[in-house]
């Protein structure tokens, strides 16, 4: 699951592309609707998750000194006083900053050593969390409006790189998968890909399992926005977008407990 610096790079700008793909025609009363995050309209979640990169501008990575997420509230302050032409030009301004700053690093930065918000990992952890929060944050703006974003490409791979690095806390300690069980996760869509787990007295992520106890398939929008807690487990499984096979009262509390973050 490691990637390069231009792969980063490559994700950060279809991450930027999906959310300003959205928020360039959006009207007043459009601004105003609730995002998928509750404390948040449409409006705030952009102005948060395009913020961020003003926290990112000109930090190093370290292990000591976090980024300066403390000026994010005055952002918010500001950009929410802007007209909607304003706003989607600071926007702009601040991705082509962001994207000029990250083509400026060497290769080597993201092997770097660097607080990321999971604990001490590297800059390259870094920014595939970061992709991932875009991933999230556009369709946390974009469902809500009707629109539906593609599930495929480098972002999505990294959203669901992220959800898969956590399935053995997911269905050991969320799902309650025990001693001897064994689940199989096909992933549709855009992105597809099986992921295992076996517990072995503790649940982990295996290369394959041998007849599991359940079975789980969600197309890559419903897995990952469920493991986010975004989207009504229950909307997902009547629209048939999430589904399972074996140990039935498993598969179904499977479906309903995927969420490991908000």
């Amino acid at each position: 699951m490691s990637s390069s610096l231009a792969d980063y790079l490559a994700a950060h700008e279809t991450a930027f592309n999906e959310i300003t793909g959205i928020t360039a025609g959006l009207n007043d009363d459009q601004w105003q609707v609730q995002s998928l995050c509750p404390a948040w309209t449409v409006r705030e979640c952009a102005a948060h998750v395009i913020g961020v990169e003003t926290v990112l501008a000109g930090w190093v990575p370290s292990l000591e000194n976090p980024p300066p997420f403390e000026i994010i509230g005055p952002w918010m302050v500001k950009a929410a006083g802007m007209s909607g032409a304003d706003f989607n030009a600071a926007i702009d301004a601040i991705i082509a900053a962001r994207l000029a700053e990250l083509g400026s690093f060497d290769d080597s930065i993201v092997a770097a050593a660097s607080i990321t918000p999971v604990g001490p990992q590297t800059y390259g952890d870094f920014l595939r969390i970061r992709v991932f929060d875009m991933w999230v944050h556009a369709r946390d703006i974009g469902l809500p409006l009707g629109i539906q974003l593609p599930d495929g490409g480098p972002t999505a791979t990294m959203a669901l790189d992220e959800v898969h690095r956590s399935m053995g806390y997911i269905m050991g300690k969320k799902v309650g998968l025990e001693d001897g069980m064994s689940a199989t996760v096909h992933v549709t869509g855009g992105v597809e890909r099986d992921i295992h787990v076996a517990v072995d007295g503790r649940a982990a992520l295996v290369e394959s399992v041998d007849n599991p106890t359940v079975e789980i398939t969600a197309d890559v929008e419903t897995f990952v926005m469920l493991a986010c807690g975004r989207v009504d487990p229950q909307e997902r499984i009547d629209a048939g977008r999430i589904s399972w096979t074996g140990d039935a009262a498993l598969g179904d509390k499977a479906a309903r407990n995927l969420r490991f973050t908000m």
